[in-house]
């Protein structure tokens, strides 16, 4: 499958944190033809893998997450408007205004419209001040409580704000959720590049829940998979923009991959770190450097589970995420996907 479609599939899965069941299942779709076996846990984390031939072979753990940042409705009022709650990192002055699909309990998607009091009405305090999320509401159509529950919508159901991937010029895509399905669309490439080989490695590609709201399903993977060395891809803060000292941008579009020293989750070992430097310097791959110590990732919660790990973090820059809709570079993604796919090939016998 040609990249842009890929990426396309991905983008437009729903997936918000603890409802993955349609992005996995895509997942599962697209990366079964490449490994040995695909097998899900009691979560929802899904894994993709490949066995040496090397019954003691050490093992390779690589990480993206499934979910998207979202929400869940936590309320419906007599009227039939809907209140709701966060599931993920949001900015509340960028949520009014938007359209979202809401996933109902039969699997339907209902379209429904943030929406707040009109400026018209408000004071000139409020009129200057972001709306707190607990005054926003959506209308769905619904014109009392009963009419909303007939359209099938209960408390509980998650809903996104959803716009199409569509690339807006050639080279430069836009799309929700790229954090992480740009990282999901990167394990499925290497999946399918490295097939033919024995790695010398296990190598498991695992498909992730719940990052968003606290890194829970790689806890709970690396738990399982007990990785001797991990490697989590992100879509990650893309801010060249104005207004943005360069000092205060962790990431910039058009200058490749981005390879993370530390965060607040995890600072990376330096074994691990000048391996990986080393590598893309052997294979002629540009590559950038996440400034410290914005965020965390997957990373954080895997190279502490258990007896922990070494573990890297590649990144994928992406402009707006945990936004409606985020922009990356097709040229950054793809170096990006080649460089990860050089990783699962030499970065076990570099560092283990």
């Amino acid at each position: 499958m040609q990249t842009i479609e890929l990426l396309r599939k991905l983008s437009n899965a729903f997936g918000v944190s603890g409802f993955e069941d349609e992005v996995r299942e895509l997942i599962r779709s697209l990366v079964t033809p490449h490994v040995d076996e695909v097998k899900t846990d009691a979560l929802g984390n899904l894994f993709a893998i490949r066995k040496s031939a090397k019954p003691d072979a050490r093992t390779l753990m690589l990480d993206a997450h499934t979910d998207e940042v979202g929400f869940i409705v936590k309320w419906i009022e007599k009227d039939g408007f809907l209140r709701f709650a966060p599931l993920g990192g949001w900015d509340p002055r960028i949520i009014p205004g938007h359209r979202v699909a809401i996933q109902t309990r039969s699997g339907r998607m209902q379209t429904g419209v943030i929406g707040t009091a009109p400026p018209h009405i408000l004071t000139e305090e409020e009129r200057r001040s972001p709306i707190p999320m607990e005054k926003m509401f959506i209308d769905i159509g619904a014109t009392s409580l009963e009419d909303a529950h007939a359209m099938g919508i209960q408390i509980g159901d998650p809903l996104t704000i959803h716009y199409p991937f569509e690339e807006i010029r050639e080279g430069f895509a836009t799309g929700k959720a790229f954090d992480d399905r740009a990282g999901c669309a990167i394990l499925i490439q290497a999946a399918e590049r490295t097939a033919a080989q024995d790695l010398g490695v296990h190598v498991v590609f695992a498909f992730v829940i719940g990052e968003e709201v606290g890194l829970r399903g790689a806890r709970t993977a690396a738990f399982q998979i007990k990785p001797d060395l991990a490697i989590a891809i992100e879509g990650t803060i893309g801010a060249d923009m104005p207004g943005v000292p360069e000092n205060s941008q962790p990431v910039r579009l058009g200058r490749g991959p981005a390879l993370s020293v530390a965060d607040r989750s995890i600072i990376v070992h330096r074994k691990v770190l000048h391996a990986m430097e080393s590598i893309a310097d052997a294979t002629g791959i540009a590559y950038q450097y996440k400034l410290p110590t914005y965020g965390g990732t997957d990373a954080g919660a895997i190279h502490v589970t258990g007896a922990g790990c070494l573990a890297g973090i590649v990144s994928v820059p992406c402009r707006y995420i945990h936004s409606p809709i985020s922009t990356l570079r097709l040229a950054d993604f793809e170096l990006t996907s080649e460089y990860v796919t050089e990783l699962v090939r030499q970065l076990p016998d570099a560092v283990l």
